[in-house]
């Protein structure tokens, strides 16, 4: 067995009914999820022991399965009963270190064919991960990114595990020391490899229009209620390159990163080159909404 395999955890993971440590679960090579990437997935942060957003990320997983036409396998009530019996002993404390499940759902296992086959089990997996907060030092002085064309598929709204895209994306902001890779298709911002991307200019707060060439992260919605808390002005439009270069302030948004203040892009400082106060003022709320787990 290769070293690596060796090293995977014996944490318990959920597949098909059973619970099993991940490192002994098995799945036929013949799951259209390895063959083509035919299935989609969800990440739920769990915070003190309690899923964040979890009915918005199952509201989602609920889409995008129906994207793929494939029945939703489990009810919110069994999602949520799996979460819970993933969570590591002692999650249930406040001061329990930050949780990420992950639920992967595919089209299930049959002879390789393109089409779609009719009346198949569908693969049910999922499993916990510790979730790395961002150091506080890298919070203070910011992030830096660079930019790409979005070379992805025009289904960007799907929650897909075929994440080729994602990877080669991802590789090149790894490949410059970068934190992320800001995507364009053409002349307009998109998204990032694993992030959404907020432009903040004159103390309001724009994002990329929810479309089929986005995927609205379950933070769309929260940072929209943010925003209205704190009264900061916030609207979806199509944002061009030059003002993502022109921001006062740009900040990533994910599940893992929360919110997340970009300071240079491409090598050019944004605003000041510093995280800036809209950033300050909604990373505070964010971390009061997850104290009250909105």
């Amino acid at each position: 067995m290769h070293p690596i395999a060796n090293a995977l955890p014996d944490s318990l993971c959920y597949l098909d009914g059973d619970y099993t440590p991940l490192r002994d679960a098995k799945v036929s090579v013949l799951d259209r999820g390895f063959i083509f990437g035919d299935g989609v997935y969800e990440v739920v942060p769990v915070y003190g022991g309690t899923p964040f957003c979890f009915d918005e990320h199952m509201a989602r997983l609920g889409r995008s399965l129906a994207e793929l036409c494939i029945d939703n396998p489990l009810t919110l009530d069994q999602w949520r009963e799996i979460t819970m019996k993933l969570a590591k002993p002692g999650a249930m404390s406040p001061e329990a270190a930050p949780q990420a499940v992950y639920y992967q759902v595919t089209r299930g296992v049959a002879m390789r064919d393109h089409a779609m086959p009719k009346g198949l089990m569908p693969t049910v997996f999922a499993m916990v991960n510790p979730m790395k907060p961002v150091p506080d030092a890298v919070r203070a002085a910011g992030v830096s990114c660079v930019t790409a064309a979005d070379f992805r598929w025009q289904k960007a709204h799907i929650k897909a595990t075929s994440l080729l895209g994602a990877v080669l994306a991802r590789q090149i902001s790894v490949d410059a020391g970068a934190t992320e890779t800001v995507m364009f298709r053409g002349e307009f911002l998109s998204e990032a490899s694993s992030s959404n991307v907020w432009v903040v200019k004159d103390g309001r707060m724009s994002g990329s229009p929810k479309d089929e060439l986005v995927l609205a992260g379950i933070r769309y919605g929260l940072l929209e209620r943010l925003c209205a808390d704190c009264s900061i002005p916030f609207e979806l439009q199509r944002i061009t390159r030059d003002e993502v270069f022109g921001a006062d302030e740009l900040l990533l948004s994910s599940a893992t990163k929360e919110v997340l203040p970009v300071v240079t892009l491409d090598g050019h400082p944004i605003g000041n080159g510093q995280p800036g106060p809209i950033y300050q003022v909604l990373y505070a709320a964010y971390q009061d909404a997850k104290q009250r787990n909105r």
